[in-house]
Order: structure tokens, then sequence, then C-alpha cells
């Protein structure tokens, strides 16, 4: 909550975090706001409550992109997965039900970290990131396809601890529509999470840098020289930017798509 996430939680996920108190013997709902919004943990309900979760993320796609609701699922999943940076998180039981809520959840775009006796299932879905052919998306604009970045890298990913678990929902909030701002907001949750709990930065930060400004404050010098020295990109030091190395340029115009009938054809 501190980083600024909007929590929430439900079941009994929610009823195990009641069990923990600070110095000051305050539960987690005491000790922050219970609104939707940052900086607050959100207690939905039940565990079928997850349904409003759901709803909360069509509502994006509904409201801001003014998409349609009605017999338009796969086009407000393509949404919320190009657009939207929401994780999931099911720790603790593993139960059928909650196996089934984070496959929903992946239904609707939307990554899942679950715990390590998850592996009962037998199901995880994971990118490969050594496979450049599986990270092309449709360019809305003009129907090109165009390369991006492993964001998010995984659907259904297992976790052994929960410090990987904390690491690995903060990447699997990248978005390709990430905007400088965002994805340096994003970028920072990530690095500092992995300085916290590994001593060092995250292996493949450098994919997720499109342009200087991506680049967290506090490393940005010495990520622009380990971008030089290690990834071979090329930096202009005396104007501070990136020559050549990104992936792809920063555009807050592109708009990735999957759905090849969201092309904007010019008339």
């Amino acid at each position: 909550m501190d980083r600024g996430y909007i929590v929430v939680a439900t079941g009994c996920m929610a009823m195990d975090m009641s069990l923990y108190k600070d110095e000051e013997g305050k539960t987690i709902w005491e000790q922050y706001g219970g609104a939707f919004d940052g900086r607050n943990i959100c207690n939905i309900g039940s565990c079928v409550a997850n349904a409003h979760i759901h709803g909360a993320a069509i509502k994006v796609a509904t409201i801001f992109a003014h998409r349609n609701e009605r017999a338009n699922y796969d086009d407000i999943a393509d949404y919320v997965l190009s657009k939207v940076g929401a994780c999931g998180v099911a720790w603790g039981a593993y139960s059928q039900k909650a196996a089934s809520i984070a496959t929903g959840v992946n239904r609707l775009g939307i990554p899942v970290v679950v715990q390590p006796s998850s592996v009962i299932y037998r199901r995880t879905f994971m990118g490969r990131t050594d496979k450049p052919e599986d990270w092309m998306v449709i360019d809305a604009r003009d129907g090109k396809m165009q390369q991006i970045e492993p964001a998010p890298e995984a659907m259904l990913y297992i976790a052994e601890t929960k410090e990987e678990a904390m690491l690995e929902m903060a990447k699997l909030c990248f978005r390709p529509s990430d905007n400088t701002s965002g994805r340096s907001i994003k970028l920072t949750h990530y690095c500092d999470i992995s300085m916290k709990y590994f001593g060092k930065l995250p292996d493949d930060w450098h994919l997720f840098v499109r342009d200087v400004k991506d680049l967290p404050l506090s490393y940005q010098t010495q990520m622009m020289k380990e971008l030089e020295s290690k990834h071979g990109w090329t930096i202009d030091w005396k104007a501070k930017k990136i020559t050549s190395g990104p992936l792809r340029p920063a555009d807050v115009s592109f708009d990735p798509t999957n759905i090849p009938r969201k092309i904007r054809v010019k008339k």
C-alpha cells in the first residue's frame, strides 16, 4: 500500500490478513483506509465477491475507453491485457475454488501469481522471452505488427517464496501501452523490491526500458552505464539520451491489440 497500489482482498485471504498486527496492535484494516484508491486496502467481501474485482477492470474499459460491454468479452479482455496494469495473487491454501478464480481472472487479461502447492493442478502460463515471434502485437492505428517487451511476461506464475511473489507481481504490472511516467514508476517499484529482498537489480530490467525517461531517477546513472557497457546500447551522455538499443521507442499513442477488427482503417 505504501507504494501507491490499489489493493483489494476477498474471502480467506482477507481473513488471514486480519491476523497481522503492527507494534501498536492495529490490524491492517486499521492501519490503512478502506477505499478503492491508492494506499488503501479494500475488503470486497467473500470469495464470490471477486466478481466485483472483475467488474472494476471491466469498468476501466467501458468508462475510459468506451468499450461496449454487451457480447464483447474478447475486446474488453484485450484492452485489460494491453492497458490495465493489474495483477492478482492467490496465496495460502490453493483450493479448486481459488484455482477457478485465478483462471477467471486470466480470462479477463489479468496475470496471477500463485503459491508453490498450486503445482498440483499442473497448470502454469509462462511466456518465452527468447522467442521474439511470441511478442508481436497489432498496432491498431495502422494495422502494422510491432514487437513489444514481455509485458506481461506470464499469465499464471508459480512463486516459491513470498519475496519472489512480490517481485513478480510488480513485474506483471508492466503493459506495452505504459507512458513514460507510468513505466518509470513501475520500473522503480520493480527495482526497489528486487534490491530490498534480493540485493540486486533484476536481471531483465533493461527489457522494459524504451527511453531515458523510463528509468527510475534513483538508478538512472547506474542503469545508463550498465546499458552501455553490458548490453551494448549507445548513450549520448551530453544530451543524456539513448540513441540506440531499445526494442522500440516510447510512443504515447501506441495502441496495441491482438484483435484484427480493432484496426482503425483510414477513410
